[in-house]
């Protein structure tokens, strides 16, 4: 694969801002206090051959060709006034390395919590951080918190748990999120705790609940791509109070329900929090889609086929919620939300370090068609998903997988003339290729053909506006709601409600292009072990 350096353009970004009719605690018109924040979705320079040792030398010229990069992104960010800049996972070395091949990659990264190091001026303390260093110096030199991702050695046992079994050949090597302070401080450190098919890393002994703390918005938390879908350390950071989470990733996009901006939005509005994602931009793993997300706007990216592939610096002016800070308490409960405007671009489908994950190709002859009150099996994400038709032009759907039901009213508005078959699909259980996580999901999707068995493959585009309430009653409190439309664009849901009894509601309409997907996605964090 060739590498030219890309195109360093500001593009205009499309700019959603949803302003919420009735009460979700906290609205944004009760903010008085804002933040400009941002992130870079980074078309990197990989290594060609990840697979063989480079020397200390070889491996920093290549991660200075990536570094000279974010130099360029952090300016940009900090003439438009940025006050926190992130950048996504395995943006400075890549992926695809052994656990020997990434050596010449590592660096030793201090604990904060143990000491205090400013690599910018004590350059001197530790050696092999030419890294580390020349961050805090982009930090240092921009005045602005920046977040980057690279790969740790740390000695066993350590420090920081004694007790624990060392790896076999005696060292940990960690993913790692890196913040620094506006001064060049070193002042986060978080190792990743639900690694990918990564060889190269291990997982921590014990899972980090990583925060750290500005002059200007508060508090923010770490985290790293697959962790998103988990309960450590996600949700219980948003548990302990944190509401701004701090997202690098390099996440390949996988349609219908996990492409990067839907999940990343569903995330911050069924947690109720602010999410600052950075993506990594290559086209031939599918990993595009960053954005900058609060329950009340979203300012993201998603490529569509075709366009050129390159990187895209996002800068969104963001309300301040963390709840000391802004000296009033804020629960995560459900509101009333109206879209007023809408949004961006992209294309393709969702996890990280991953070569394909979509299903196998329709067949080439139809299957016939059951009639409305008929469900029928079709594999989705993986997963065996109960789904029945939408038939009519209006009316109402139920779907049960097991005990766990779904339900639908809808009206489809009058389209082109390509027909389009959707479908109601529900599933409740614990999903298990690539991962192994508990699930309920009440899912509307168009189907990728006019036969039962492409319900639930990838589709990017659609013609049929709906207009929809979806419902399901969910054993967890965990769900999050995303509407998908055409070309990856993110439509805001008009009412979200969650009733004490478990019942989320969704309701949605006026759409301002075609449906691809609609979806209540439920995390059992409680089954994951079992």
């Amino acid at each position: 694969m060739s590498h030219g350096k890309e195109t360093m353009c500001l593009f205009v970004v499309v700019f959603c801002s949803f302003a919420l009719t009735s009460a979700v605690n906290q609205t944004e018109s009760d903010v008085d206090s804002w933040y400009v924040a941002a992130v870079y979705e980074h078309n990197l320079i990989l290594n060609p051959e990840p697979d063989v040792p480079l020397s200390r030398l070889d491996a920093l010229q290549h991660m200075q060709k990536n570094l000279d990069i974010y130099e360029e992104q952090a300016a940009q960010a900090a003439q438009q006034g940025a006050q926190i800049l992130v950048f996504p996972e395995d943006g400075l070395h890549g992926f695809n390395f052994s656990r020997s091949s990434i050596s010449g990659y590592l660096e030793t990264i201090p604990d904060p919590q143990q000491e205090s190091w400013n690599p910018c001026t004590e350059p001197g303390k530790y050696n092999n951080t030419e890294v580390l260093q020349r961050l805090s110096c982009m930090a240092r030199r921009n005045n602005l918190y920046l977040v980057a991702n690279m790969a740790d050695l740390q000695p066993c046992p350590l420090k920081t748990d004694p007790s624990s079994s060392c790896p076999s050949d005696g060292r940990w090597q960690f993913n790692t999120n890196v913040v620094f302070r506006s001064d060049g401080l070193l002042v986060a450190r978080y190792h990743k705790n639900n690694l990918y098919f990564e060889e190269a890393f291990d997982t921590p002994p014990q899972p980090e609940i990583i925060t750290f703390d500005t002059s200007f918005a508060g508090r923010f938390g770490l985290m790293i791509c697959f962790d998103i879908l988990f309960h450590k350390p996600t949700v219980a950071l948003v548990e302990k109070g944190v509401r701004q989470l701090i997202y690098p990733t390099a996440w390949m996009n996988q349609l219908p329900l996990l492409d990067t901006i839907q999940f990343q939005q569903a995330f911050s509005l069924g947690a109720n929090v602010t999410l600052l994602a950075a993506n990594i931009r290559n086209d031939q793993l599918k990993m595009r889609g960053s954005g900058i997300y609060t329950p009340f706007s979203a300012t993201y990216h998603h490529a569509q086929k075709g366009d050129p592939e390159e990187g895209r610096l996002l800068v969104a002016r963001v309300p301040v919620l963390d709840p000391l800070w802004v000296g009033q308490s804020v629960t995560t409960e459900e509101g009333v939300v109206r879209s007023e405007s809408t949004s961006s671009t992209a294309t393709d489908s969702g996890f990280c370090h991953q070569e394909s994950c979509s299903d196998s190709p329709p067949p080439e002859t139809a299957s016939p068609v059951p009639p409305s009150s008929a469900t029928f099996i079709s594999s989705m994400m993986y997963d065996p998903f109960t789904f029945v038709l939408l038939n009519e032009t209006e009316g109402k759907v139920n779907v049960c997988n097991g005990t766990f039901c779904c339900h639908l009213q809808y009206r489809r508005l009058p389209q082109g003339s390509s027909k389009e078959f959707y479908a109601l699909g529900a599933f409740a259980g614990t999903h298990t290729v690539n991962g192994r996580y508990g699930l309920q999901v009440c899912a509307l999707v168009r189907c990728a053909g006019l036969d039962v068995s492409s319900c639930g493959q990838e589709v990017e585009e659609a013609e049929s506006k709906m207009d929809f309430l979806l419902e399901g009653k969910f054993g967890t409190r965990y769900v999050y709601p995303s509407v998908l439309a055409s070309k990856m664009v993110l439509e805001q849901p008009e009412h979200l409600e969650t009733a004490a009894d478990g019942r989320v509601t969704m309701k949605h309409s006026n759409m301002t292009g075609g449906l691809v997907t609609a979806c209540l996605y439920g995390r059992m964090y409680h089954l994951d072990n079992e």
